[in-house]
């Protein structure tokens, strides 16, 4: 896999990150469908993620954790709206509370992942859409550019 690229966007208020994989697009949508293989990817490489829900349907919720070297605790939850198998998700993806569950005091990005078959394999667009330039500042503060860059590039292992 190669991250082809990685862009922020101050005036759109987006982070895009474009990756291409020697596999085929079903190959790369079932690491985002299937949670045991989507907990070996979805994090930094020191936070690994634990899903403890994760119904992948229009509608469904996930609720995870990603656990630091040090025990430190991480909560996130997405909202899946929109599944266009397997080429398309649109979610909503954000910090979650001790409880698991949607953090009331810090907004959700809109998220969405995109499949392109292309010659020898699949290109992969993640888009993280924010709604204001502080907003984009606090996730890009807390690393979520440094550590999703990592999360991708663990994607290759899972499809070799």
């Amino acid at each position: 896999m190669t991250i082809m690229s990685s862009t922020k966007d101050a005036t759109d208020l987006t982070l895009v990150f474009v990756t291409e994989f020697n596999a085929t697009p079903e190959q790369v949508w079932e690491v985002w469908e299937n949670p045991q293989l989507l907990e070996q990817w979805w994090g930094p490489f020191l936070y690994p993620a634990t899903f403890v829900r994760h119904d992948f349907v229009e509608g469904g919720e996930s609720r995870y954790f990603m656990t630091g070297p040090e025990g430190q605790i991480a909560p996130g939850f997405w909202h899946i709206e929109t599944i266009d198998k397997p080429r398309y998700v649109a979610f909503v993806n954000g910090i979650a509370g001790e409880d698991g569950e949607p953090h009331p005091e810090i907004k959700p990005m809109a998220a969405s992942m995109t499949l392109e078959a292309i010659d020898g394999g699949t290109r992969m667009t993640v888009t993280s859409r924010f709604l204001s330039t502080e907003h984009m500042e606090w996730f890009l503060e807390t690393g979520m550019e440094e550590g999703m860059g990592q999360a991708l590039t663990q994607i290759d292992a899972l499809l070799a």
